[in-house]
Formats: C-alpha cells, structure tokens, sequence
C-alpha cells in the first residue's frame, strides 16, 4: 500500500516537474542569439528597406544601439573569463 503512495507521488510530482518546465518563468527573455545567427547567415532578412512611420526609424536606430551594446557587453564579460 506504501509503495504505491510513494510511486504515485512520485509520478505526480515528475509531472508537475516537467509541466512546470514547459510553461513557467512569466515572461521570455529575449532571444537574440537566434535573431544574429539568421543575420549572420541571411543579412537580407534582417534589413527594412520599406517606409517608416514618424518616429518609427528614431526608435529602430536607438534599439540597433542598444543591442550593439549589450552584445558588446556580453563579448567583453566572455574575454575576461
């Protein structure tokens, strides 16, 4: 009888394990290295060549800018180690 408590168990809490790994963490972080690895390989897929909305090319710059830097950050936090 035990052991069937303890096997049950067990089995729901590997369950609740993996359900637990599939969905949770709030919100995703972002996924950068995926994005490089296309530009890398494709560049043409990475590059807007249609009109901007106002302000729109303002914010695109300053984002390009800031993934520059942390992308530099990151290379430079590498080299130290």
């Amino acid at each position: 009888m035990s052991g069937r408590i303890v096997i049950r168990s067990s089995i729901a809490l590997l369950s609740a394990a993996l359900v637990s790994g599939c969905f949770g963490g709030g919100a995703p972080a972002r996924q950068t290295t995926d994005v490089s690895g296309e530009c890398q390989w494709n560049r043409s897929r990475c590059l807007y060549e249609g009109a901007y909305e106002p302000g729109e090319r303002d914010y695109a710059e300053q984002e390009a800018r800031d993934l520059n830097r942390a992308a530099l950050e990151k290379l430079r936090r590498s080299a130290v180690r």
